[in-house]
């Protein structure tokens, strides 16, 4: 195996609709090292969660398509595989997390029979030797009263219970890759904490490598080592955590930066929002997809920009041609801040003015 544990080269997931082709997934790369801990952000429908069904190869065909690319697994295209050999991968050497427990687990069958599934499969362990590990896993996941709840099903767990039977699911057969797509969604912040905690634990002593899907800033923060920002299903900006967080470089994490509350430092402005709303995939907009809503826009960025190295740091990627950091950059995109809230305050004026008048013409002709 080379340096990289997995290497996703160009990506390219459609989906056909009457209307055309959504374009999901649109030229994503990024690779993972051995026992990295790597976090993919974005908003909704940015194209996280198809990224992993797609090297999980996951997605119904039609309507999904894998349309282009490679998805290299300790130096094997999964996308080369018959579907008999991705299910000795999946589950085997890649365990994945998905967002709802209560849709991905079976609920006609006991969790006990649902881990020892896979024991049995990839292990090919007995039926004694697999309900053995499957209670030292549930213990293993702070799942208390495990040789009891073995044989509970799925609707008898609360919903961060479901989200440990998941998790020990996923580490049943210690694979070397674990796919965490938003496991903490619709969980108490509580519950949240001590599913992420449990997550980094268990990996970082059995030396997992964790690709973490999420939309929260803060968890990415705490527990991966490099980040990679998906904007309209393309990579926008990849970095280590630590360079994204102090010196972000396209004008779409910082927005995504700007809008989250920050414990460690003190704020001086107010939280910001990216104005406007992600681009229709069906119909992307030529060039760069976050130009419509990017106050740092230019002519030039109507042609879509490599995924570059910034300058004086090759680990550092962003595709953007403008430099965020050019004071003069930044005024002009002030500039424009400004100009567009103002029309904005104006135009909120105008239909305050408009309503005021109309209810007094109603008031007039009730009298």
């Amino acid at each position: 195996m080379g340096e990289y544990l997995l290497q996703v080269q160009d990506l390219k997931t459609y989906f056909k609709v009457k209307a055309g082709r959504v374009r999901a997934v649109d030229g994503v790369s990024f690779a993972i090292k051995p026992g990295e801990k790597l976090g993919v952000v974005g908003e909704s429908g940015c194209g996280k969660s198809v990224t992993a069904l797609s090297i999980m190869r996951l997605l119904p065909q039609p309507p999904g398509e894998i349309a282009g690319g490679s998805v290299l697994f300790e130096d094997q295209d999964l996308l080369d595989l018959s579907e008999g050999e991705m299910r000795k991968i999946r589950g085997g050497k890649i365990g994945m997390i998905f967002q709802d427990p209560m849709t991905c687990l079976n609920p006609t069958m006991t969790v006990g029979k649902q881990i020892g599934e896979a024991l049995r499969i990839h292990l090919k362990l007995s039926k004694d030797e697999a309900q053995k590990r499957a209670i030292s896993l549930l213990e293993q996941v702070g799942i208390p009263a495990a040789a009891e709840r073995i044989n509970s099903y799925p609707h008898q767990f609360s919903g961060g219970m479901r989200q440990r039977v998941m998790i020990a699911i996923a580490l049943a057969c210690n694979p070397t890759l674990l796919i965490a797509d938003e496991p903490t969604t619709a969980l108490d912040v509580t519950v949240q904490a001590q599913i992420l905690e449990l997550i980094n634990g268990v990996c970082t002593d059995f030396g997992t490598a964790v690709m973490l899907i999420t939309h929260d800033l803060g968890v990415v923060a705490g527990m991966t080592d490099r980040v990679v920002v998906m904007y309209a299903g393309k990579v926008v900006e990849m970095a280590s955590t630590d360079e994204l967080y102090a010196n972000p470089r396209h004008p779409y994490t910082l927005g995504l930066l700007g809008s989250v509350p920050r414990l460690d430092e003190e704020r001086h402005s107010q939280l910001t929002t990216i104005e406007g709303a992600p681009p229709d995939l069906l119909q992307p907009p030529p060039g760069c997809p976050f130009m419509p809503r990017c106050a740092f826009a230019r002519a030039i960025c109507r042609t879509m920009p490599p995924l570059d190295p910034v300058a004086g740091d090759s680990a550092h990627l962003k595709a953007c041609w403008v430099d965020v950091t050019d004071p003069a950059e930044q005024a002009y995109a002030e500039r424009r801040r400004q100009a567009r809230f103002e029309r904005l305050l104006a135009a909120t004026n105008s239909q305050s003015a408009n309503g005021q008048s109309a209810g007094a013409v109603s008031a007039s002709e009730e009298k």
